[in-house]
């Protein structure tokens, strides 16, 4: 335990493990400041964001102002006068002059290995990009997107075939570990903060729905990684006789074909031509139909060697 006023930013499902972090430290958590509540789900119910719901469970003040950036919301802040300000995945850009508040400066967990995949959508990424490792990265806060002075760092592998919803998961409590070795090193002086190497950064900015439809014409690992990089959300997916198919999960195989031409069905899944090589589709979900794995599929709908796969209204591809 620290014993700074400390003020927490933060608000979906991954900022969780880090605010229950603190408070399992005994930290002084002054308030917490979160997105709006917002209509979720298909039957547009308001919703808190998950980090409301973990403060009210402790007692912790909530602010959920619609613009942080407003001079009322940020003197509503100057007012709880915080030590540190810690943010993890909060939503809006902090202005100077929020900042500038807090003693300690403000530290941001970022969920990757800085200067790489600075943005909004980093898990997303550097899955569809194929990368085999990444991290969390704890920095002090500046101006810039992503850009602060970087404080630790901790790695972990990816696996073949993990997708964006395994990777959260795992990173958010590795962010969590690392924002308390941080604030230990930070309140025994011992931290020495390192300038990020701006020509080794790539951005990861945020996710589109659009960007989930398959290109067949692609590499099959590309795919791959795309329908991984993509699940749970946007989520990858394709079109079936005019209907939109979602894809869950895939592997790679060695068939050949135009792109998008299924190859074979069976318990094992649905073999998919690509521009290199083919995949075999082993979970999937038709338009108004429930989520399943290929071989349950393929029990209730009749599909032959030779169909398409594709882009609605297309014949082939993409």
């Amino acid at each position: 335990m620290t014993g700074m006023r400390i003020v927490f930013m933060g608000t979906p499902e991954f900022a969780c493990p880090t605010l229950r972090t603190l408070i399992e430290r005994g930290e002084k958590v002054v308030a917490v400041v979160t997105q709006p509540d917002r209509p979720k789900g298909r039957g547009q119910q308001t919703l808190p964001p998950p980090v409301k719901v973990v403060a009210e469970q402790h007692g912790i003040p909530v602010l959920q102002p619609v613009k942080v950036r407003l001079p009322e919301s940020i003197e509503e802040i100057r007012g709880l006068n915080p030590d540190l300000i810690v943010v993890i995945a909060f939503g809006q850009i902090l202005p100077k002059a929020l900042l500038d508040i807090p003693k300690y400066g403000c530290i941001n967990v970022h969920a990757s290995l800085l200067p790489r995949y600075r943005g909004a959508a980093p898990l997303n990424w550097c899955i569809i990009n194929g990368e085999n490792e990444t991290g969390v990265t704890t920095m002090m806060m500046d101006v810039g997107l992503d850009t602060g002075d970087m404080l630790l760092k901790r790695s972990t592998p990816i696996g073949a075939d993990e997708d964006t919803q395994s990777l959260h998961d795992r990173m958010s409590q590795l962010g969590a570990e690392l924002l308390a070795e941080t604030l230990d090193r930070l309140a025994r002086g011992e931290l020495v903060p390192e300038k990020q190497d701006d020509a080794l950064t790539c951005y990861a900015p945020m996710m589109k729905k659009e960007d989930g439809l398959i290109d067949w014409s692609r590499d099959a690992q590309a795919i791959k990684n795309q329908v991984r990089g993509m699940t749970p959300w946007p989520g990858a997916y394709s079109f079936l006789d005019d209907k939109l198919l979602k894809v869950f999960r895939v592997q790679t195989a060695s068939g050949s074909g135009a792109p998008g031409e299924i190859l074979s069905c069976g318990r094992d899944g649905i073999e998919v031509a690509c521009g290199t090589g083919s995949l075999v589709i082993a979970e999937l979900q038709l338009e108004g139909k429930k989520r399943l794995p290929a071989g349950d599929f393929l029990a209730g709908y009749k599909l032959q060697p030779g169909g398409l796969l594709g882009k609605k209204d297309a014949s082939v591809g993409v």
